[in-house]
Formats: C-alpha cells, structure tokens, sequence
C-alpha cells in the first residue's frame, strides 16, 4: 500500500508541474499576442496619422484594435462608394494589414437612425451599412498580400451606436465604418483545449 501511494504522490507531482509549466506557457502566449497586438496598434497610426482626428480614431482595447471612419471620411450622404480620400485611407490600412495576415479583420458598417431617404437596390439603413462595409472589403481585396479569409463584412444599422442620435453630432459619430482586427488564437485555443482534455482524464482515473 505504501509503494502505491508513493506512486500516486510522483504521479500527481509529475502531473501539476506539468500543468504548471503548461500555465507557464499560456502566459507567455498571452503576453506576447498582447505585444504584438499594441505594435500592431501603433503601426496602424504610423500609417494614418495624416486621417487622424479627421474622422479616423485608432484604440486599442478588450484584446482587439478598432479603426473608425466616420463616413464623412469617405462616403458622400446616401452612397456607400468610397472617396478618394476615404481610399487613400483604406489603401494605407491594408499596406500593413497585409504585414499581418495572422490578424483577422472584421469590417462594420453603422449607420444613425435617420432612416434611408436613396433609390435604387437598397431599402433601408440595414442595407446601407452592409452596402458600405462591403465597399470597404472591395478596396482591401485589392491588396495581394492580405488573405481573403481573413476578411468579414458585416452591416450593424443604426443598433450600436456609440453616441445619441439626438445631435448631429453624435449623429455624425454613428455614421462609420469600424475595422475591428483580431488576432487569431489558434496556438492559444490548441493549449486550452488540451487541458480540458488532460483533467478530462484526471478525473476519469480517480473516479470523480
């Protein structure tokens, strides 16, 4: 009985430095995607410091970087084709996005609630920002060296705004395209799911 313990006590001992250093290593890769992710952040506004406090905004927060364009940046009233400032922009984005292709990245369109006034294809403000986060992809796809997976376009209206709609002004911060970049947590999902797998069989051998 004695032997035994002792084999169960290295086994368990063997077991959590083993998780231990596995701990160890997820913390590295967290800390290192978070560097990169603030590299990232800071190579972004290298690029658009001439857009910058003329309806462009770079963040970095809750482990993503978001780009905002107010559509006075690139869009005339009702249309969803990009300008050509709004272009010269975008084009500046996707030089070092495609200097990243780990990064996804999620393009959004918003719209206020004035509801659509236009003609033609499009029947409401839904459309609209769909047609206009579209537009954006279109000019990113442009570029050769930023995957084409690693893009989404996605229409959000006038349902996340990110200030009242009671102002022009906070109208005007509502009508954007925001670039939401993500890194992609493969190595990091790969590790978390062989722990799950590891106390799967921990528990399964002691019967709990």
């Amino acid at each position: 009985q004695n032997n035994a313990l002792l084999k169960e006590i290295a086994l368990r001992k063997t077991e959590l430095q083993s998780r231990s250093e596995r701990v160890d290593q997820l913390e590295e890769m967290i800390q290192n995607q978070k560097q990169a992710l603030s590299e990232l952040k800071n190579r972004i506004s290298n690029a658009l410091l001439n857009f910058e406090g003329k309806g462009l905004t770079v963040e970095q927060r809750n482990g993503k970087v978001y780009v905002s364009m107010e559509n006075k940046l690139l869009f005339e009233s009702g249309s969803w084709a990009v300008n050509s400032r709004g272009r010269e922009a975008v084009e500046e984005l996707g030089k070092v996005l495609a200097q990243n292709p780990e990064i996804a990245v999620l393009i959004e369109g918003h719209t206020d609630t004035v509801p659509y006034g236009g003609n033609g294809p499009l029947k409401d403000n839904w459309d609209l920002s769909t047609k206009r986060a579209t537009s954006i992809v279109t000019i990113l796809t442009e570029n050769s060296g930023i995957p084409k997976d690693n893009l989404t376009a996605a229409g959000r209206g006038e349902f996340a705004p990110v200030a009242p709609n009671t102002t022009s002004e906070g109208k005007a911060k509502n009508r954007r395209i925001e670039v939401v970049l993500t890194p992609k947590l493969d190595e990091i999902n790969k590790l978390l799911k062989e722990d799950v797998n590891n106390a799967f069989l921990y528990l399964k051998r002691a019967n709990l």
